[in-house]
């Protein structure tokens, strides 16, 4: 790759939100900001080809971009009826900013995850228009067809059109029942930069974790009683922190079992760390915790052992075990599995885990989860298939380099010591 094509593709992850945003308070009207932003960034591949690289690519993005908005809407001869639109869809009497926090982008999340719109539309909405994700990518983290996550990014614009929505910050009466979508949305982004799905990108997408990470700090800034908000900021601060340990020198994935802990990123571990503890007396003091606070605790055990066989297995599993009762899915019950392979060995594990083959079978996780349990098991023929079927659905080129070393790794059948993940 070409040092314009690495530019024409770290402005894209670092300047498509933005761009975005700055169009759609423009104008109001999202399809002319997605659009115009597309055929922005589909000129920049063209002209930094031929010129070269502008001083400031990020301020050339939203000047063409912009420039592009207006071309088409001259085009349609609509252009008062899209200023009468952009006006509706600011409001009138906008509510009065929330403290000090004003962020286009922030703006922007809130109107993609408007409640008119179903919970589904949000979030593939929202991983489109703020995130920069591909259909496919967001396809991938819905475990949904390209063609079926394409119609429900369409169809959730259209709504927005159609029902006037506005983009703005929701009041402040508003704000905190319209606060469980968005976490959801950023936590489905952090997801997809801590483990990239796209063909060709780098295992970890630094990018798409911290921006994660930034609006999630200006939700907590927003609300900062919330628990589950501060949850959400403490399981992506404890997993961030490991980053630096996840990817090997040849690009491979690394897991936990096997990372380096002193590289792990002490400050980020001991912000987590106060989150968890501040949320836990909170719920000493009678306030039940959510889904993302009982997966911050989770984390927090993990980043509290120096060692990977100092790891409080027993709490784990009773983390999961209330994550179980609270929000019950089959990757939780994919994930306690492997808590149980941890304090009653493999073949225990081994079934709790068959029993989601239904459920789970194009979760590259659930094979790769099963792959190691067969080969604790010494059954190398069935782990073999399993790693196979692991390869074939991962979509991270670290992830899929690493199982394919375990799979190369496999001996014959028979017993032999196992070793935890």
């Amino acid at each position: 790759m070409s040092d314009v094509e690495e530019a024409i593709t770290r402005a894209h992850h670092d300047e498509w939100a933005r761009v975005v945003a700055a169009l759609t308070r423009r104008f109001g009207a999202l399809d002319i900001a997605e659009e115009a932003a597309a055929e922005a960034f589909a000129t920049a591949v063209e002209r930094w080809r031929a010129d070269g690289l502008p001083p400031n690519p990020g301020a050339w993005l939203t000047t063409t971009a912009g420039r592009k908005a207006i071309d088409r809407i001259r085009r349609e001869h609509k252009r008062d009826d899209k200023h009468k639109e952009a006006r509706t869809l600011h409001g009138d009497t906008p509510p009065e900013p929330l403290g000090a926090i004003d962020d286009d982008r922030l703006r922007l999340i809130f109107t993609c995850c408007h409640p008119a719109l179903a919970v589904e539309a949000r979030v593939a909405l929202t991983l489109r228009m703020v995130g920069g994700l591909t259909v496919p990518e967001i396809a991938r983290a819905f475990l949904v067809q390209g063609t079926t996550m394409e119609q429900r990014v369409t169809r959730a614009k259209a709504k927005i059109k159609a029902a006037r929505i506005p983009y703005r910050m929701p009041s402040a009466d508003d704000l905190p029942a319209r606060v469980s979508g968005v976490l959801t949305v950023l936590f489905l982004i952090f997801n997809e930069g801590y483990l990239a799905s796209g063909p060709g990108t780098d295992p970890v997408r630094h990018d798409l974790t911290t921006e994660a990470i930034r609006l999630t700090r200006l939700i907590r800034a927003l609300l900062p009683q919330d628990g589950e908000v501060a949850g959400l900021l403490a399981l992506m601060l404890l997993i961030e922190a490991r980053r630096p340990a996840r990817v090997s020198a040849g690009g491979e994935l690394v897991p936990l079992a096997e990372q380096d802990r002193g590289a792990w990123d002490a400050e980020l571990i001991a912000e987590g760390h106060r989150l968890v503890r501040e949320r836990l007396a909170a719920a000493a003091a009678g306030e039940a915790p959510g889904r993302y606070q009982i997966l911050a605790a989770i984390n927090a055990v993990h980043t509290s052992a120096r060692d990977i066989r100092d790891t409080d297995w027993s709490q784990i599993l009773a983390l999961y075990d209330q994550l179980v009762r609270l929000a019950p899915s089959p990757i939780t019950a994919l994930n306690r599995a492997v808590a149980v392979a941890e304090l009653d060995g493999p073949e225990v594990a081994l079934a709790i885990v068959d029993r989601l083959a239904e459920a789970l079978a194009g979760y590259h996780a659930y094979h790769a989860t099963r792959a190691d349990l067969l080969r604790r098991l010494g059954r190398s023929r069935q782990s073999r298939a399993a790693y196979d079927r692991a390869i074939e659905l991962a979509g991270n080129t670290g992830e899929t380099a690493y199982l394919t070393r375990r799979r190369d790794q496999l001996r014959p059948d028979g017993p032999h010591t196992a070793q935890s993940r």
